[in-house]
């Protein structure tokens, strides 16, 4: 009897060490990986000059997004693309608004309140895991984010997993090989870089565009599993 109790003690200790997420890396294939952006520096995400610096309408817009659509705002932030997004996929549509830092998925959730909308799931999740359903979304988007994956290959598992067979998956990236884009080497990507993590983690180029005034916009579909190839 006393060996059952002391079983049944130990359960909640087993289950936590079940559920403790792997250690994270601090460089993957030759890249360091940046700090996650504290959530107290909430404000810069919603900075009047932003518009002029990075053109986040001429990248949404890039997107080619369609009302029905499925999409997962991945780092989502206080929602600075997640709103524009919900309304761009309309009633029909549905937004995942997934991030790390629960300040920030409240944040969110005041910016949904006040904006009304309907179709947004806002997601606490992990480092290495986006708690996204399989199958569910037709484009995953990741602004200035990736490079801040300390799991960045139990992410990528993830989101791959997922993407519907046609998804895709979205980078914009700080240009690394632009020395006069005024951002912190460690949060700059370069194509080459970007093009090594994505092949080796099963995706491939579809298609980019060039003419964000200081970003990558890459878009990556679905290859074979990279462990089949």
């Amino acid at each position: 009897m006393k060996r059952v109790l002391s079983l049944l003690l130990l359960l909640p200790a087993i289950k936590l060490q079940a559920e403790a997420p792997p250690p994270g890396l601090t460089e993957y294939l030759g890249r360091p990986i940046a700090m996650t952006m504290h959530w107290k520096g909430a404000e810069w995400l919603m900075r009047r000059v932003r518009e002029q610096e990075e053109s986040p309408s001429m990248m949404r817009r890039e997107l080619r997004v369609k009302p029905g659509m499925t999409l997962c705002d991945m780092g989502c932030g206080n929602g600075f693309h997640t709103l524009p997004l919900a309304e761009a996929v309309g009633d029909q549509g549905k937004i995942y608004a997934v991030d790390v830092q629960p300040e920030m998925i409240s944040m969110l959730r005041e910016n949904i309140a006040k904006k009304r909308l309907k179709n947004i799931e806002p997601i606490n999740g992990l480092f290495h895991d986006p708690k996204l359903p399989p199958n569910s979304c037709d484009m995953i988007l990741m602004v200035d984010v990736y490079h801040e994956f300390s799991h960045p290959v139990h992410m990528l598992t993830a989101m791959r997993s997922a993407l519907k067979p046609d998804g895709q998956l979205v980078l914009v990236e700080f240009r690394s090989e632009d020395q006069t884009v005024p951002i912190k080497p460690e949060h700059k990507m370069s194509k080459e870089q970007i093009h090594k993590e994505m092949n080796a983690n099963g995706f491939t180029l579809r298609r980019e565009f060039d003419g964000l005034p200081w970003q990558h916009l890459m878009f990556f579909g679905k290859t074979q599993p990279p462990q089949a190839r």
